[in-house]
């Protein structure tokens, strides 16, 4: 049995509640922008993914105009700095809707790392970031969908294995239902088969 939901009868809100709980786990894009008057904002976006490997973009969504969106449309850069475990608490800080003269860097105690090819800064503690150039946007109702050209990703030596990122190292965080959040958990490998014709 089965129980049916028609978005067109569902207040917008219930619908949300719906596919967030069901469209798991959602990576989280941990976005660092900066206002012209230079403000350093940071904000984590659950609806997060790579849209093109070649050339090389990232997309996330602003669900409403928050900071990150106008700061983004404003200056037309911002960095993907990955959310890893270790950081739960200061991530979840950062999402607060603290007014735009606020830095969350500053209010969840975190480190300024200048990027090399944009000017909002990275991350320090994170191990990953994906420095962007504003390629454009899309709009669906209440919601943007950013899409930044990657100009220059950084690793931190430590998670890698020569060129590759240890996903156990990296440990990312990812977004449920309500306030869950998902861990690693177990990792399973199994090759992609490939079809070959009798």
């Amino acid at each position: 049995m089965r129980k049916d939901f028609d978005p067109a009868q569902l207040a917008p809100n219930a619908f949300y509640h719906l596919m967030t709980a069901t469209v798991v786990p959602r990576p989280i894009a941990w976005v660092s922008s900066t206002s012209r008057a230079g403000v350093d904002n940071l904000a984590p976006h659950s609806f997060f993914t790579v849209a093109s490997a070649a050339p090389a973009v990232l997309q996330f969504t602003s669900v409403g105009r928050k900071d990150t969106l106008r700061n983004v449309e404003s200056t037309r850069q911002f960095v993907v700095n990955l959310a890893p475990e270790p950081l739960f608490e200061q991530i979840n800080a950062t999402g607060a809707d603290f007014p735009p003269e606020l830095s969350e860097f500053d209010e969840a105690g975190l480190t300024r790392e200048p990027s090399l090819k944009v000017r909002p800064p990275r991350v320090a503690e994170s191990p990953v970031a994906f420095e962007c150039e504003l390629h454009s946007t899309v709009g669906f109702g209440r919601s943007t969908v950013v899409f930044g050209r990657v100009v220059h990703l950084t690793v931190n030596e430590d998670v890698l294995d020569g060129d590759h990122p240890m996903i156990e190292r990296l440990r990312p965080l990812s977004r449920l239902g309500r306030d869950e959040w998902g861990t690693l958990g177990d990792i399973r490998d199994l090759a992609r088969p490939t079809y070959k014709s009798s």
